[in-house]
């Protein structure tokens, strides 16, 4: 029977995971298979591996305090725990699909985790409290990193990241040698194989801290529950491994979620912010929500590049208006042009409705914090229901 149920519990495991590599390889690398830097076989690959880094190194920090530092007592966790809470994790992100928001699966997980604690009198209160801080704090680093990004450096970022697509592969193979071997297509240009090379080195980085916080949704109440580690990890990012393969064709079709959609220098932007910050949080054991940083990104992206510029009345004297900085009106009153920030022109930028919509942007907050509630309360509901009348 304690086989059976094992053998139930990791297969579920294994459908999270499955789920995780489908839903993280578009955002990873949508924007390469976009253009046309790699093809979806290439993504898959590069998500597979760099998950499986990420998971095997830094991702274990993130197991042992979603399975083990969590609940004072991790005997708590037990086969049948584990599927009910894994049920709930489900159960939860897909509510947030449904509505088509794409929700936290950390903070998912997390919840379900507190509502089996909390029902069992078990929750380590200092350790929840911990997690909670930082998943108020990093958001809010997102933002602001984002925000003087897009205020102060885009421009420049853009001219320096800009991909000049050319006509023909990028790559071709050349069979002159005794063996065939990658080479550059006869249009490509040093200019577009360097930004496309940097397009895919971000679809690592963020394939990387994918692993090191993800693994730990899927695998952590069964690691609680005595299952080995390694064993877990390894069968994890196999199942994340067929989910890129697979069911990540379609998000890579459409360059992934909402972050994709972005233009290609923002996407990147945003997917290096946040990885950081979710790399540098699996360090110590936090588990980040990737998607909660990313949409804070996001909208400290669109606030720093539509406030960048307002117009004034400044510039040579007897010369035309032009657009510059709020922090530029300390201009040389001695006919010298006033200075800009970066140098983009203002006409270029975007209005602010344009770059986030306040009101998608407040839907897509409350239900990214909903959706974990609903899977707390849920565990909560149904651990105190199955504790009094089942087990």
């Amino acid at each position: 029977m304690v086989e059976a149920l094992l053998l139930v519990g990791i297969a579920v495991a294994l459908f999270v995971g499955f789920n995780i590599g489908g839903s993280t390889t578009g955002p990873a690398f949508g924007p390469a298979v976009g253009a046309d830097a790699i093809s979806k076989a290439g993504a898959a690959a590069l998500m597979a591996v760099c998950f499986a880094v990420g998971a095997w190194t830094l991702g274990r920090r993130v197991v042992d305090k979603l399975g083990g530092e969590l609940l004072a007592d991790p005997g708590v966790f037990t086969v049948e725990t584990s599927i009910v809470v894994l049920f709930f994790v489900g159960g939860a992100l897909f509510v947030g699909n449904y509505v088509g928001v794409p929700a936290s699966t950390s903070m998912t997980a997390v919840g379900s985790i507190a509502g089996l604690g909390v029902a069992a009198g078990e929750l380590d209160w200092t350790v929840m409290g911990e997690i909670a801080l930082w998943w108020i704090v990093a958001p809010v680093v997102g933002f602001w990193l984002s925000g003087t990004i897009g205020r102060y450096f885009y421009p420049r970022i853009d001219r320096w990241v800009a991909i000049d697509s050319t006509d023909g592969p990028l790559f071709v193979l050349d069979r002159s040698g005794t063996l065939p071997r990658p080479a550059a297509g006869p249009n490509t240009t040093r200019r577009e194989m360097a930004g496309s090379a940097v397009v895919v080195a971000i679809g690592c980085l963020m394939a990387f801290s994918s692993g090191t916080s993800n693994v730990a949704n899927a695998i952590a109440p069964l690691v609680g529950a005595g299952v080995d580690v390694d064993t877990m990890i390894l069968l994890g990012c196999g199942a994340v491994a067929v989910g890129a393969f697979t069911i990540a064709r379609r998000t890579l079709d459409t360059l992934g979620n909402d972050i994709t959609d972005l233009p290609l220098t923002a996407a990147i932007v945003v997917a290096v912010v946040s990885s950081t910050i979710v790399i540098g949080l699996s360090a110590i054991g936090i588990p980040a929500s990737f998607v909660i940083i990313a949409t804070t990104s996001i909208i400290g992206l669109g606030w720093g590049r539509a406030t960048r510029t307002v117009t004034v009345s400044a510039g040579v004297r007897g010369e035309a208006e032009p657009a510059v900085s709020v922090g530029a009106l300390a201009a040389d009153e001695e006919g010298e042009p006033v200075p800009e920030i970066g140098e983009e022109d203002p006409a270029d930028i975007p209005p602010a409705a344009d770059l986030f919509d306040p009101s998608t942007t407040a839907r897509v907050l409350l239900m990214q914090n909903v959706v974990p509630v609903l899977s707390t309360v849920g565990a909560y509901v149904g651990f105190t229901v199955l504790f009094r009348f089942v087990w």
